[in-house]
């Protein structure tokens, strides 16, 4: 049996197909509009003789058998606030908690759930029952299903940004140099003091800690051994990431997100300009220069801290200059310079792409942002873990 139409608006289109009330909304839906929607709405609904239904014996002025449900479509649908919501929830007519069946087409997920909590309110719906035992399970699987969905977007951008560093490699007046060294002194010299600092400190318990163990043994003198060996290979360069992590990555997604919220993405693409040489290269690039630089500093740092307390425990500083010279191979120094401009670049690569993936909220902003720390954190961690079987397997 085909649709039939019933009412026509410029806001709406009412069908009655095998029994159901079909309901197309068009344009806008909210409080600006909604009072003339309003008043039309009800007419033609009186018109069709679409009432409420019936309870507790009651006829509220239709036959339940007249309309069997309400669909909403709203492929058309352009914005719709609370008050829109509740003016098309009215047309599935509850009362006393009974309600006709509907559904919604062509809806945005936000969509959906607005009419949704529109048609609850007006049953008067209850409280949802508590959540079943395996509830934990089922999040646990979305977020794994999350997890592969980020996984795949942020392999899929950094095969862009290849692209864009290829065409820049072979056109170099591509390269916005300005920016690049602009973004080089935010992420690398400001960075320069706090890197310093917890790396020296971190040394400094590597020293303790191997200080009290290893005078147990009678072999204090090993302790030069851990602190060069743990903060060449290690502790510098995961200290210098995770740092980056918290503070450039997440400076990169909240400053281009904010772009994104205002509007000036969508107008550098209307005039030509192409956001990942202007935006994420030049990110890419500072963090590339500046995590090996940093790096470097570190391990300074942090042999320095662990000699000041290896001399505190009668190590001087002559022996330990000597033995970090004579004992330590320079490959371990190597080993971590090696791991630097790669978890820069990763570092880069995800805060750009969260930024370009804030919506329009100033939710979302907070959300990316703390997304992009949290995955920058597990892919330096996991790509260290890959390292250390890659260097394990070479015998490095």
């Amino acid at each position: 049996m085909n649709a039939t139409v019933q009412n026509s608006h410029e806001a709406y289109r009412l069908e009655i197909d095998e029994g159901q009330l079909i309901v197309h909304a068009y344009g806008r839906w909210n409080l600006h509009t909604i009072k003339s929607i309003d008043k039309a709405l009800k007419a033609d609904l009186a018109a069709l003789g679409y009432g409420k239904v019936k309870s507790t014996g009651e006829d509220y002025g239709v036959d339940d058998d007249e309309f069997g449900g309400v669909i909403f479509c709203f492929k058309e649908l352009e914005r719709i606030d609370t008050a829109g919501a509740f003016i098309l929830a009215r047309t599935i007519g509850c009362h006393d908690g009974l309600c006709r069946m509907w559904r919604v087409r062509n809806a945005t997920p936000g969509q959906k759930t607005l009419i949704t909590a529109a048609a609850e309110a007006q049953a008067g719906v209850a409280m949802l029952p508590p959540k079943p035992w395996y509830d934990p399970l089922t999040r646990l699987g979305e977020g794994f299903l999350r997890g592969i969905a980020e996984t795949y977007k942020t392999i899929a951008f950094f095969g862009q940004f290849v692209t864009i560093i290829l065409k820049m490699i072979l056109q170099p007046h591509r390269v916005r140099w300005k920016s690049v060294v602009s973004h080089i002194e935010r992420v690398g010299l400001d960075a320069l003091p706090i890197v310093a600092m917890l790396s020296f400190f971190i040394g400094c318990v590597i020293a303790f800690m191997g200080a009290d163990l290893l005078e147990a043994f009678g072999a204090k003198v090993f302790v030069v051994d851990l602190v060069g060996i743990g903060v060449l290979r290690e502790f510098a360069v995961i200290i210098t990431a995770i740092l980056m992590a918290g503070r450039s990555n997440s400076a990169f997604t909240a400053e281009i997100g904010s772009m994104k919220m205002r509007q000036e993405i969508d107008a550098m693409n209307v005039i030509g300009v192409n956001t990942g040489e202007a935006l994420v290269a030049p990110r890419a690039f500072a963090c590339l220069v500046s995590a090996p630089l940093l790096t470097f500093f570190a391990m300074v740092a942090g042999l320095l801290g662990g000699m000041v307390v290896a001399w505190s425990q009668g190590i001087s500083p002559i022996l330990f200059t000597a033995r970090i010279t004579e004992v330590i191979s320079i490959k371990h120094f190597w080993v971590g310079m090696v791991k630097a401009p790669v978890f820069g670049l990763v570092i880069a690569i995800i805060g750009c792409r969260q930024g370009l993936a804030v919506g329009g909220s100033v939710e979302s902003l907070g959300t990316r942002t703390t997304t992009s720390v949290v995955q920058a954190i597990f892919a330096i961690i996991f790509l260290d873990a890959m390292f250390a079987m890659l260097f394990l397997q070479m015998g490095v």
